[in-house]
């Protein structure tokens, strides 16, 4: 087992939610910051995964490209023996010593990406053409259902993309250095809906 931590450190500098109303007063399009989070990067051979099945409230054993959980915490598995798992901020401390208890022997590297990333959700009628100015995948209900999360871009950043619910709304991650970008360039798509958005 290796474990690497780091202190988390809330980013007060993230923007305030930006709505966008259409004509009819209907919501298109809202960007909004997510509070700090737990976040880990786990590391677990694909062989251990069925043995290990759920880990601290973590389901492993879901299929690649997915996530599983709540609000609480979920599970997002971004390869055969990789996942990104997020928990409330004030669990950070807990949320590693569960894992360490449940994964006991088995040899994983668990690594506190807490201060490093940096989350957003885009939700509404217009979401999914706002994250379609700069993201190549099809984000269609048929291609990219809820419960779907996978590494992509936006534009020029690296992110992780994930559907949480049929609204339809878009949880995206990226690393802190690029959250200006990121959001920037979210603000920006969002303006062919409304011109005036801040």
């Amino acid at each position: 087992m290796l474990k690497t931590s780091h202190a988390v450190r809330h980013d007060t500098s993230l923007p305030v939610e930006k709505a966008v109303v259409g004509p009819d007063d209907a919501v298109q399009v809202v960007i909004r910051p997510l509070p700090a989070r737990a976040r880990y990067a786990l590391r677990l051979n694909e062989a251990e995964v069925t043995s290990a099945g759920t880990v601290a409230g973590f389901s492993l054993d879901i299929p690649i490209n997915t996530r599983s959980g709540s609000a609480g915490r979920s599970s997002i598995r971004l390869g055969p023996n990789e996942w990104l798992l997020t928990g409330p901020y004030a669990d950070a401390a807990m949320i590693a010593g569960e894992v360490d208890t449940a994964l006991g022997t088995r040899f994983y590297t668990l690594v506190d990406v807490s201060h490093r990333n940096v989350g957003f959700t885009v939700s509404g009628r217009r979401a999914a053409e706002v994250l379609n100015s700069g993201c190549p995948l099809d984000l269609a209900d048929a291609a990219f259902p809820a419960g779907m999360a996978t590494r992509t871009l936006m534009g020029k950043a690296e992110i992780v993309l994930m559907r949480l619910d049929d609204m339809p709304t878009y949880q995206v991650e990226c690393w802190r250095s690029f959250s200006a970008y990121v959001r920037d360039y979210l603000i920006e798509a969002a303006r062919e809906f409304e011109p005036s958005i801040a």
